[in-house]
């Protein structure tokens, strides 16, 4: 991509005054359009417009015909592959851990990849690994195996640098490339109602769309290829915004004595009402810090996050002030931990003020 290509279809940037009426317009545009869409896609289809956009089952009960592959068997992409097998599409699974995989394709009755060239056959296949490097490493090795017009959707959370190299390296090989990372965690991913949001070209999203919306609750196609990722760095800055906030609150609310099965739903009645306060609250109270994302994968997002800012120039108090706080949670043995453990870092600091008066 020539260099004044790339930059018409870059994603990042603080929008000028014409910008941000383009937002504010699209915004309120926005719910009349998903409306529409999703209506019409669900009269093609023969269904409703809810069941369709976000069910994990064709309207008409036909299997669907694309032969699709998922690379990255974690806690994401292992209810992503078994959906996509209830559909009918699931054709090879694949992952670092040779085991994993075999273990799930034996489940499913799929083949279980030893290399890339185990998903030739396939329409498409879905990418959710750790980091950047696996992204190109996986995309590197599908462009030498994958027919002409198939499609790598990459779940993955990535750079929108690697994003753009990723579609580049497949584009010579007539391969399609979308960036579409996720949010709604690994409860998410098992309910199969992610939200996603995808960067890249809107036609090639339309033939993966089907296999895509067996684990979504929400698809929306952001842009050019990148937006995707910047959509999802976004999603982390309020994400670890609203963590350091809750975190800190119920490390307050212990202080002072609170009771937890009064304080929780009088919050979650009000203004104060979140995500994280619901589903992680009442475990981080009782020090119970399963993952359902974890610290260390935190961490590495929000300091994609933080590269993509720095050329923006929009300043970024909170997103710094999370990624040295789970900096010094991994530090103290936390980074497998899911991300609520933030709370255990606001009682040890509450703890030594205390201390220090």
């Amino acid at each position: 991509m020539g260099r004044a290509a790339g930059r018409r279809g870059q994603a990042t940037g603080a929008p000028c005054g014409a910008g941000r009426r383009a937002i504010r317009a699209g915004a309120a545009a926005f719910s009349a359009a998903a409306a529409a869409s999703r209506s019409a896609r669900a009269s093609a289809q023969g269904g409703d417009a809810a069941s369709w956009f976000g069910n994990n089952q064709r309207p008409d009960g036909q299997k669907v015909e694309m032969k699709a592959g998922v690379i990255g068997l974690g806690a994401m992409g292992a209810p992503m592959a078994r959906y996509v097998h209830a559909m009918g599409g699931l054709t090879a699974v694949g992952n670092r851990t040779q085991a994993k995989a075999d273990a799930l394709a034996s489940e499913l009755g799929v083949r279980a990849a030893r290399s890339a060239a185990n998903f030739a056959d396939c329409d498409v296949v879905i990418l959710c690994v750790s980091l950047d490097a696996d992204v190109l490493e996986n995309v590197a090795a599908l462009a030498e195996v994958l027919k002409p017009g198939a499609i790598v959707v990459d779940h993955s959370t990535v750079s929108i640098e690697t994003a753009r190299r990723s579609a580049a390296m497949l584009a010579v090989h007539d391969i399609g490339f979308l960036d579409a990372p996720v949010s709604g965690g690994a409860e998410g991913a098992r309910n199969g109602k992610l939200s996603i949001m995808v960067g890249g070209d809107e036609a090639q999203l339309e033939r993966v769309h089907e296999i895509v919306a067996s684990y979504a609750a929400r698809i929306t196609h952001m842009g050019a290829t990148g937006a995707g990722q910047a959509t999802k760095a976004i999603n982390q800055v309020l994400v670890a915004g609203i963590n350091e906030a809750v975190c800190e609150g119920l490390a307050l609310a212990e202080k002072l004595g609170l009771e937890a099965d009064k304080l929780l739903p009088t919050l979650m009645a009000g203004a104060a009402s979140n995500w994280f306060l619901d589903k992680r609250g009442a475990t981080m109270l009782r020090d119970e810090f399963a993952p359902g994302f974890k610290c260390q994968h935190m961490l590495k997002d929000l300091r994609i996050v933080q590269g993509i800012a720095r050329d923006t120039g929009v300043r970024t108090a909170t997103l710094d002030q999370a990624a040295a706080d789970y900096a010094e949670l991994i530090e103290r043995g936390y980074g497998e931990a899911d991300t609520s453990a933030l709370i255990a870092l606001k009682r040890a600091r509450a703890q030594a003020e205390s201390d220090a008066a």
